[in-house]
């Protein structure tokens, strides 16, 4: 049995479209530890805790049920009462708590003594309405006021915090079998429980945002399994693609990624879209929300659909130095707490990626490929013709045919790729790389971007169009492998510098450019074996930089650790060159470290330790999980695997499975490919 570790200090998470409950694992929050109750990027609750008497409750067990429901078994430790002492366990408490909009939870008291016991039960709640970017550690000042209100004819406790036109708030509302009093900052409640005896009380919590008001449910927790939540998950696992294998380990990481991706689903423009990750990013994201939606295509299209028409709503239509933003860009992120709200940070919407705007141009023809759906293209097209603008007059910086990108706003990214740390893009001495920076996956998603733009105006009838986009892509291509070839290294260099000097660092994004075709193919083979080698593979998967590097740390955001998502795409250029071997031995690594980790959630990184014979992934502190696009990873080493080329339009899909020994069975059940529905067994 593979070893279980967790990621991350224990959390219990809850979280349901725009709101998301981290709680310690007895379903608490101390002020200390944990989050909170998090909504549209403000914390609405920071510290919420059970006492009896003055003493806290122990945990004897405690899980979620689904992702946004959960139950908590409690019990007393010992304190005294009038009556005298109560020993340790006489009572418990189970705590019941879901998320649909707002927040309801269930009290459930029972009295396991053989006398009555009478004790004060009390509930601390306190309110910070913090800023999600706050609690990453940004030092902002507060300018508002926070106010309480206690209505004991209501029964209801409302918080909230006003800074001229931003409000947010909780209204706590009880039904109790006692009533329910607030003293010294602590709702009340006196319990006299007869031997065996029972006690419930529901708190049903809603969130305001200005003069909305977002209900808590009002069913008690027993009642989940009949709400619209859980009407939607149920839905959500029936259309998805169904998936089973001898081997329980690629089953066992597809479900759960299945169930990751379902708890990620954000409500956007009429749609879904997926959120980037938990905790810090339940948000719209341009690359990650592009990236998770194709390695999505064969398990579900609302998430391409819903992308393709958040993002091109959003898409920038001036500039705005501030923002990073240019006409016809792919927005990066954007915010909804005070910080945005005052315009204090750029992300209303920020705009600094440069990787977003041709990832856009590639997920619409994939997802053309996939649906066959020429409405659809018809109706982005526009979109589409304002990024292919932006790539020619904003992308091109220098107007040297290479993709280069540099902030313009005091408070931008330095780094506007995927690996968007301040210090990710280093020379082979360590030494930070100046901008304006071409990196060798942007040069990549161009060419990806043109050729499949040429293939849809091909569909729709604008030869000329597609010829030109397929001479552009030409000349980027021999451009590419003239100036990023690195024969001494054997392998392309990881990006071009402001003065155009050769960042001789060997880096995973390399892979990248295998998946989107721009690789000479008589170099192809040395790509491979040149991320397969010692330096970059630890076992576990391949790293993000060498371990040769003077800047490798194996505990660095993106310079040692090991992304799942980043190999998933490496894995997939290796198949596309004909190198089903080595792809599907780093789908074997990457699925073996997820089994791993508790409860077999992909975590976004882990450290880029080298994998012994008795050993475990290491976890990175702070990684999101859930994370969108590392559940994704498991879909896209499912396409590595199975090698997935669809034409919807032409009502096939065709195959070029190579499974490997690991892996000697696989039946998928409901492939969508267009309007058909496909049963395969491998």
């Amino acid at each position: 049995m593979a070893l279980q570790i967790s990621v991350g200090a224990p959390q219990l998470v809850l979280h349901h479209a725009e709101t998301v409950w981290i709680a310690d694992p007895d379903g608490q929050l101390s002020g200390h530890s944990g989050l909170g109750l998090l909504f549209r990027d403000t914390r609405l609750i920071s510290t919420w805790s059970l006492f009896a008497n003055g003493t806290q409750w122990e945990l004897l067990n405690g899980a979620p049920l689904t992702h946004f429901a959960a139950r908590i078994y409690l019990a007393n430790a010992p304190f005294r009462s009038e009556a005298g002492d109560v020993p340790a366990r006489s009572l418990s408490l189970v705590l019941g708590r879901w998320i649909s909009g707002g927040v309801h939870e269930d009290l459930d008291l029972t009295n396991h003594s053989k006398r009555p016991i009478r004790f004060t039960l009390d509930l601390l709640v306190r309110s910070d309405f913090a800023d999600v970017f706050e609690l990453k550690g940004a030092d902002v000042p507060r300018r508002g006021r926070i106010g309480t209100e206690w209505s004991d004819a209501n029964q209801r406790l409302r918080t909230t915090y006003a800074n001229e036109g931003f409000l947010r708030g909780i209204e706590i509302g009880i039904e109790a079998y006692t009533h329910a009093v607030l003293a010294n900052g602590r709702i009340s409640f006196d319990i006299d429980l007869a031997p065996g005896a029972t006690w419930h009380a529901c708190l049903r919590t809603t969130l305001i945002d200005g003069n909305e008001r977002i209900e808590g449910p009002a069913a008690c927790a027993e009642a989940v399994a009949d709400t619209p939540a859980a009407a939607s998950l149920a839905q959500w696992r029936a259309d998805a693609l169904a998936l089973s294998s001898s081997n329980p380990l690629l089953p066992r990481l597809y479900a759960q990624s299945l169930e990751d991706m379902a708890a990620l689903r954000l409500p956007f423009d009429g749609g879904e879209v997926p959120a980037a990750g938990l905790p810090w990013f339940l948000v719209l994201f341009g690359r990650d929300s592009l990236i998770v939606s194709l390695q999505c295509l064969p398990v579900t299209q609302s998430f391409a659909r819903g992308t393709l028409r958040a993002l091109g709503n959003r898409q920038a239509t001036a500039i705005d130095d501030r923002r990073d933003a240019e006409p016809g860009k792919i927005m990066h992120e954007i915010r909804r707490g005070e910080l945005a709200y005052f315009k204090t940070i750029p992300h209303t919407p920020y705009y600094g990626t440069a990787d977003a705007t041709a990832l856009y141009l590639i997920l619409l023809h994939q997802t053309w490929r996939w649906s066959g759906d020429r409405a659809l293209v018809e109706e982005h097209l526009a979109t589409a013709e304002a990024c292919l603008s932006w790539i020619d007059c904003y992308g091109d910086r220098d107007g040297d045919g290479l993709q280069e990108y540099a902030t313009r706003s005091p408070q931008g990214y330095e780094n506007m790729g995927w690996k968007d740390a301040g210090d990710s893009v280093v020379h082979a001495d360590g030494s930070l790389a100046k901008g304006p920076k071409a990196l060798c996956e942007l040069q990549a998603y161009t060419y990806a971007g043109w050729r499949g733009m040429a293939d849809i105006f091909d569909v729709l009838g604008n030869p000329a169009r597609a010829t030109e986009l397929r001479d552009k892509a030409a000349v980027l291509y021999n451009c590419f492998n003239d100036r990023f070839w690195d024969e001494a290294l054997g392998c392309y260099v990881f990006a071009l510098d402001g003065d155009k000097r050769p960042v001789r660092s060997i880096v995973s994004n390399v892979g990248h450019c295998l998946w989107a075709g721009i690789v000479r193919p008589d170099r192809a083979r040395r790509v491979v074996e040149r991320l397969l080698a010692p330096d970059m593979f630890s076992g576990w998967g391949i790293r993000t930089l060498s371990a040769k590097h003077p800047a490798f740390n194996p505990l660095s955001y993106h310079n040692g650790s090991v992304w799942p998502h980043d190999n998933a795409v490496c894995a997939m250029g290796f198949a596309r060159y004909g190198f089903h071997a080595e792809a599907a031995k780093i789908a074997h690594a990457i699925l073996e470290a997820g089994n791993c980790f508790a409860g077999a959630q992909m975590p976004e990184l882990f450290a880029g330790y080298a994998r012994g014979p008795e050993d475990f992934p290491v976890q990175y502190p702070g990684a999101n999980v859930p994370q969108a696009w590392a559940a994704g990873s498991v879909f896209l080493f499912l396409q590595a695997l199975l090698g997935f080329s669809p034409d919807a339009a032409a009502g096939t899909v065709t195959t070029n499975a190579a499974l490997p020994d690991w892996l000697p069975d696989l039946e998928l059940r409901g492939l969508r490919v267009g309007k058909a529905q496909v049963d395969l067994t491998f």
